[in-house]
């Protein structure tokens, strides 16, 4: 009776789980990764894009192999089952398992070559470390870019962007997408890097003029697998072409608007023919250009870059668009969950992680050995150009390149032409600004990194006064020679003049210049700049001392915590405005440019304070005084302020 009891037990055991199986059996013979369905695709590397050209069939000569896997189809032939989740619970209806597959991506934008430590931004070290961390907890960790690298330090630009390449390496980058700036020193840099990158880039829509077909350099997009999830990711450049300078780019067109639109789609029904289950696009441009139709069942999340602005949107159909600022000032972040069981995607968090975060963190040992394997060649940018004494603006530095650009182009061309303005579009980069004190090569490098070469041009009267004299472009600067001052107010619109401009602004074809000569190559703005700073021009002493400019003075104070106070004491230079308290001298300074800063109580030399000097300064004394700043908040305002101030001079 026993037996027979046992006998029945165990076939009632069977039967039980036999029909607990069949309520989630599969068709499928593969077992499968992560309990993801299995999409058909076997070994599908990272080369899943077409090569350039229009054929769009599963062709991966030419790609590089990331080393990322198959798709997570083993072999097995083990039955698997379909999970179902019709309470949208995140499990199983059948087994309770998780249905549930988490994605985390993380992408760089507009980072300018910011590999080492500057006055405004952190270098990648730290950010190495920060990634690091996250990849190391994390499987399911994605890391990409959206353009604009290389380009805008000096140590990337000394090395032409393989220091940045060899660390995006290091860092398991699986894309980047071309910007605008990978076309500052043409297409054969960008040949070089990639001949270095472990990762493909990605530009759906650049095509070579001569052939009509997708440059060779680029790949449309890329496939990758975690989890058992296939992620396509598409790569293009924005509508920003006309920001590189034409010599550049003269043998390749982007193409925008509906045709982008356009490719942008069918490469997403084509990876989806290859089993891709979530569409990535990765858009070297902002928001505000972005063809909403795209999120019509195309792309489930887009990366942007271009514009260096930081944010998280939705478009109208919940589709999360993020960009993380530029010059490494933060990079975003987006986890996103796959529902496996009822195909439903959602962004469980969505956000831009800024450089004050990761900043933190310890250098990355294996980034500063790819700093040292490149210090020789990186060596110029140490260089001690000398002192500039007071903060020099964006545009006072622009306005002083025009200058050079006149100066050089008179000494060079003047026998021959009658010169009448040196100058053109000259933009600085950030940090924009140069700070008074020291200042090296690489600091010229950081504002103003364009190899733009200095020309001789001829223009007619209507585009010289057009274009140049009665612009209203905020980022042309020029300067006019004596010849140019004499006849301004006579300007023929059919005769022709000749100006001195950089290769940027000559074949900017809206200007309507013709070059007629060229000056030295390998001389640019920044050179031009550097030999006067060398020269002494921008230093100004007083009895041995460097000043500091009020401008500078607010900025460092800026960056002081609530009634926190610098250790070291500054000499400062200005104007007085107001004597607000004659007993102990609190007075207002201020500087050429209109910068204040208010002195909290004023001293001679010998301690005495103001109402017992034997010379006291007054409202309209120009005054040289040495003083620490103070970040004074109390009693309801805060204020910047040189505290205890001693007297050095009457000016």
């Amino acid at each position: 009776m026993k037996r027979i009891l046992t006998i029945f037990l165990l076939i009632f055991a069977i039967i039980v789980s036999s029909l607990s199986f069949t309520a989630c059996d599969d068709l499928s013979t593969s077992e499968n990764n992560g309990g993801a369905p299995d999409n058909g695709i076997t070994d599908e590397k990272q080369g899943g894009g077409s090569n350039s050209g229009e054929d769009n069939s599963d062709n991966n000569s030419g790609n590089t192999d990331s080393g990322i896997g198959d798709s997570g189809n083993n072999g097995d032939t083990e039955q698997t089952h379909t999970h179902t989740d019709s309470n949208d619970d995140e499990k199983c209806d059948t087994c309770f398992e998780s249905v549930v597959v988490v994605l985390d991506f993380y992408a760089l934008n507009d980072l300018h070559g910011k590999f080492c430590d500057g006055d405004t931004h952190p270098g990648v070290d730290e950010l190495a470390t920060y990634l690091k961390t996250m990849r190391d907890s994390d499987d399911n960790f994605i890391l990409l870019s959206s353009g604009d690298m290389w380009q805008g330090a000096a140590e990337s630009n000394l090395t032409t962007g393989l220091i940045l390449t060899e660390w995006m390496n290091e860092m398991d980058f699986v894309s980047m997408t071309i910007g605008n700036h990978e076309y500052d020193w043409g297409s054969d840099a960008i040949k070089a890097n990639l001949a270095v990158a472990e990762f493909p880039f990605l530009a759906i829509n650049i095509y070579d003029k001569s052939t009509g077909k997708r440059v060779d350099y680029c790949q449309p997009s890329v496939l990758i697998e975690r989890d058992g999830i296939q992620i396509g990711i598409i790569g293009a450049v924005g509508d920003c072409y006309t920001s590189i300078s034409s010599n550049m780019v003269s043998g390749v067109e982007f193409k925008v608007g509906s045709e982008l639109t356009a490719l942008v789609k069918a490469e997403s029904n084509r990876l989806k023919s290859l089993g891709a289950d979530l569409i990535v696009y990765s858009v070297h441009d902002g928001y505000g250009n972005y063809d909403q139709s795209l999120s019509n069942g195309y792309v489930d999340i887009c990366f942007e870059a271009h514009t260096h602005q930081s944010y998280v949107t939705y478009d109208n159909y919940s589709i999360c668009h993020i960009q993380g600022g530029g010059d490494n000032s933060g990079i975003s972040h987006v986890e996103i969950k796959l529902n496996i069981a009822n195909d439903k995607k959602s962004v469980s968090e969505a956000e831009v992680v800024k450089s004050s975060v990761y900043s933190q963190y310890s250098d990355d040992p294996a980034t500063e050995a790819i700093e040292d394997k490149y210090a020789d060649v990186i060596a110029k940018a140490n260089e001690v150009l000398g002192t500039v004494s007071s903060y020099m603006s964006s545009e006072k530095v622009e306005d002083t390149v025009a200058e050079l650009y006149l100066r050089v182009g008179l000494e060079r061309w003047s026998d021959e032409y009658n010169i009448v303005l040196g100058g053109g579009f000259i933009k600085t980069r950030s940090p924009n600004h140069i700070q008074a004190g020291l200042v090296t090569y690489g600091d010229l490098l950081d504002i103003l990194p364009f190899d733009n070469r200095l020309v001789l041009c001829s223009v007619s009267g209507s585009k010289l006064k057009s274009q140049f004299l009665e612009t209203t472009n905020s980022d042309y600067h020029i300067t006019c020679s004596d010849y140019g001052n004499s006849i301004i107010n006579n300007i023929s619109s059919s005769a022709t003049y000749y100006v001195v401009v950089d290769t940027y602004t000559a074949l900017f074809a809206p200007n309507g210049l013709t070059v007629i000569d060229y000056y030295d190559d390998g001389v640019y703005a920044r050179d031009l700049l550097a030999w006067e700073i060398k020269s002494g021009r921008f230093y100004e002493s007083h009895d041995g001392y460097t000043l500091t400019s009020i401008s500078n003075v607010l900025q460092i104070g800026a960056g002081l915590a609530a009634g926190e106070q610098t250790s070291e004491k500054y000499y400062v230079k200005g104007r007085i405005v107001s004597v607000a308290n004659s007993t102990y001298g609190n007075l207002y300074l201020e500087d050429e440019y209109g910068n204040r800063i208010y002195v909290y109580g004023l001293y001679d030399q010998s301690g005495n304070r103001y109402n017992v000097m034997s010379t006291k300064p007054v409202a309209g004394d120009t005054i040289v005084v040495y003083a620490p700043i103070l970040n004074y908040q109390g009693n309801g305002y805060t204020q910047l302020e040189l505290i205890d101030a001693t007297l050095i001079g009457i000016l």
